[in-house]
């Protein structure tokens, strides 16, 4: 059974979604600030809900944390109108976040998007059909460059699967965001540009060549091996 994890010091809230989260069928767990949301992480949370304001440790410092450490999956909630609270918390590593307030369906379809990533079940590719040094394991959540794991989100190993699928095609920030976010494009949604981001820094890491070129007014396009 799938366990998400609430954090949030808004204890109504947190009862509210339990409930509503345990009547679909998942196992919910909460912690009330950053500190103690740490600590009630393990290997049995499949997804975490994390509030931005919170007393003793607020979100973004958790998540910091966090991601020295876990690769959890991170829907992010948000207050109404906190653009550059966003943006951050998109380049700390979360995998989506939800503006405050919000509808319990518009809750269920991004975690069932959130789930659907990072928890495939596909066939693992054999090493001959991987290119630029790549290997991708959708099984393990697992990539490799030139043989060295690559620490990347599930978001961003879900947008690399996604763009090797469609190596040397131009491929629109539209369809990135409802195929890999499972979303559509809003205005001044600026998701799909930080994943993309911090994907390419990952990857120039361990690559001389920049791999995934933004094709102005167009989108994205990773290019085709040599």
């Amino acid at each position: 059974m799938t366990h998400i994890l609430l954090v949030d010091d808004d204890t109504e809230l947190t009862a509210l979604l339990e409930d509503i989260l345990t009547l679909e069928g998942f196992t919910i767990s909460q912690a009330h600030n950053g500190i103690d949301g740490l600590q009630a992480i393990d290997n049995s949370v499949d997804l975490i809900l994390l509030d931005i304001m919170m007393p003793k440790m607020n979100g973004m410092e958790m998540l910091k944390v966090l991601r020295q450490q876990w690769q959890t999956p991170v829907l992010m909630l948000t207050a109404k109108g906190e653009e550059v609270d966003r943006v951050i918390g998109l380049e700390l590593g979360a995998d989506d976040y939800l503006p405050k307030p919000f509808s319990d369906r518009e809750l269920m379809a991004r975690i069932r998007a959130i789930l659907r990533r990072t928890q495939p079940h596909q066939p693992e590719p054999t090493e001959s059909s991987t290119p630029h040094g790549l290997q991708v394991f959708p099984g393990k959540q697992e990539a490799y460059c030139q043989g060295t794991l690559l620490d990347l989100t599930t978001t961003e190993f879900s947008l690399l699967e996604y763009f090797l699928n469609h190596m040397g095609e131009s491929i629109s920030k539209e369809d990135l965001s409802l195929e890999v976010l499972g979303k559509r494009l809003s205005p001044f949604d600026r998701a799909i540009d930080m994943h993309v981001s911090n994907l390419r820094k990952k990857l120039s890491e361990h690559h001389e060549q920049t791999l995934i070129k933004t094709l102005r007014g167009k989108g994205y396009l990773m290019v085709e091996d040599k």
